[in-house]
C-alpha cells in the first residue's frame, strides 16, 4: 500500500528549477509546472544523472548528461537515449508543504 510522505516546501520548487528529494532510497524530482507539481524518478535510466538538474523546455524536462527528454506530466521519454518511461509520483499539498504519495 502506498504512502504520504512529506517531502517539502512548496517554496522549494519553482518554475524552471525542479527540486530533489529522496524517499527511502529514491530520488525524486518534484517540478511545478502551470501551477500544478509533478514527481517524477529523478534519476536518468539511460546513465546516472540528475534530471532534476537538466533543463525545462515546456513540459519535458531534458537529462543534463545526454540529452534524453522526458514529458514532465507522465514520465513519457519524448527523446532517445532515455531507454524508457519514468516512474511519476502522485503530489498533493497541504498548506505550504507538498505529500508523495510513494509504495
Amino acid at each position: 500500500m502506498a504512502d504520504w510522505h512529506d517531502v517539502a516546501a512548496a517554496a522549494d520548487v519553482a518554475d524552471d528549477l525542479p527540486f530533489t528529494v529522496k524517499v527511502g532510497e529514491r530520488e525524486i524530482g518534484l517540478y511545478l509546472l502551470n501551477g500544478r507539481y509533478y514527481a517524477l524518478e529523478d534519476v536518468c535510466p539511460h546513465a546516472y544523472a540528475l534530471l532534476s538538474q537538466g533543463f525545462v523546455d515546456g513540459e519535458e524536462i531534458e537529462c543534463p548528461l545526454h540529452g534524453a527528454k522526458f514529458h514532465i506530466p507522465t514520465g513519457k521519454c519524448t527523446k532517445e537515449p532515455g531507454g524508457r518511461d519514468l516512474a511519476a509520483y502522485a503530489v498533493k499539498r497541504e498548506g505550504d508543504r507538498l505529500y508523495l504519495k510513494v509504495d
